[in-house]
């Protein structure tokens, strides 16, 4: 996995496992690695998943089975997309209707 500076490590894991979930590549109920297996896979400190995992289950997206592992929720999906559209338009639009306005665009560019 290639990280880059701008954002924490532990950040960056975290949207991977979100879009995993709006991809559909981690279905509700899945279970997802172990923090060793993950941190192994992708060349990571297991400390770091697990800071990943304990975000990720204190916003609900994940869930722990004592014993067992950590799993999808039934409704990481849906709160993923409300968390990644309030990201949106709060922080990536205004960005981009800045960046237009410095270069004379109008939004009717995107309907060429």
């Amino acid at each position: 996995m290639d990280f880059h500076a701008e954002k924490p490590i532990y950040l960056q894991i975290a949207d991977v496992f979100c879009e995993g979930i709006l991809s559909g590549k981690l279905e509700a109920g899945s279970r997802v690695p172990s923090v060793r297996e993950y941190g192994a896979e992708i060349g990571v400190n297991p400390n770091t998943v697990m800071r990943v995992y304990e975000k990720l289950t204190a916003e609900g997206i994940i869930f722990n089975k004592r014993g067992i592992g950590y799993f999808v929720s039934d409704d990481a999906r849906e709160k993923v997309l409300v968390s990644q559209r309030e990201e949106f338009l709060n922080k990536e639009v205004p960005a981009i209707r800045r960046k237009m306005d410095l270069l004379g665009l109008e939004p009717t560019i995107f309907n060429q």
